[in-house]
């Protein structure tokens, strides 16, 4: 006997949550965020006036769990550098090498973390349409292409602003560059993954939210862990705009503005990680 599915809900094409009446009674709630992260359906038996989660088998868990775990310590350690980066630049404890070396361990964590946290989308339990609230799991993936679900997509392009970083962070080894050389190599990958960044969080908003636009779950560990990533990616944009470099001068807009906004951006980010810890089957 199947389970017929009575409603979906989500933003544009995204279907983020579906609620369906099991054959054996009562309600069953599916959300595309808790399921991937913790591995859960939520049900709530007939005449109950709580629910409870159904979980998904031991080895989705364990490996949910794993990869749930690097992914958060590698955006801690990645926020933290480039926090370091950031205060050697605004105190100026260390060259212009110096800043760029940490900036780029930090920029290699950062994209461990936006690869593994497309692992856990890539390999985390699926819904089984019809099924009686179940959870599956399938074999290991190391990728996918499912641009039609909002989690892979907020997932691959949090990955593709981490390697557009990278270019930026690699370009800022380079010296004798002139103005325009700055701008174009260093300056606009940087808008282009603070860009990204911004998109990423977005989606990831519509995932939460279950809307196009963002909402206020202060209950909800998903959501202040969303909601603080993208603030830190708002920081990293206003950074990113004061540190082009004008012409006229041949100096940034406001380079103290610009360290500030990737110091506290970065924070932001780490902190992130240390809720995403919680964040676990």
């Amino acid at each position: 006997m199947t389970s017929a599915e009575q409603r979906a809900e989500g933003a544009g094409p995204f279907t983020t949550r579906l609620t369906w009446r099991p054959p054996g009674g009562g309600t069953a709630v599916w959300e595309s965020r808790p399921a991937r992260r913790r591995g859960t359906i939520a049900v709530r038996p007939s005449g109950a006036p709580a629910g409870r989660d159904v979980r998904g088998d031991a080895l989705a868990l364990a490996r949910l769990r794993r990869l749930n775990a690097v992914a958060a310590t590698a955006f801690v350690i990645g926020g933290a550098l480039f926090a370091a980066g950031a205060g050697v630049a605004q105190f100026g404890s260390g060259d212009a090498t110096t800043c760029a070396s940490i900036y780029f361990a930090g920029g290699l964590f950062f994209t461990t973390g936006g690869y593994v946290s497309l692992l856990q989308v890539v390999n985390a339990p699926r819904h089984v349409p019809g099924g009686e609230g179940r959870l599956v799991t399938r074999h290991w993936r190391w990728w996918s292409y499912e641009p039609a679900r909002v989690d892979w997509l907020s997932a691959f392009v949090l990955l593709a602003g981490t390697l557009v970083f990278a270019v930026d962070l690699l370009d800022s080894f380079l010296r004798g560059l002139s103005v325009q050389q700055t701008n174009r190599l260093v300056w606009a990958p940087d808008m282009i993954g603070c860009v990204l960044f911004l998109i990423s969080g977005h989606l990831a908003f519509a995932e939460i939210c279950h809307r196009g636009r963002p909402c206020l779950r202060r209950r909800s560990l998903g959501w202040w862990i969303v909601a603080v990533n993208q603030f830190g990616s708002a920081l990293f944009m206003v950074s990113a705009i004061v540190a082009y470099t004008r012409p006229a001068t041949g100096a940034p807009i406001n380079a103290g503005i610009a360290d500030w906004g990737t110091l506290l951006g970065a924070a932001c980010f780490s902190a992130a990680g240390v809720l995403q810890l919680g964040e676990h089957p």
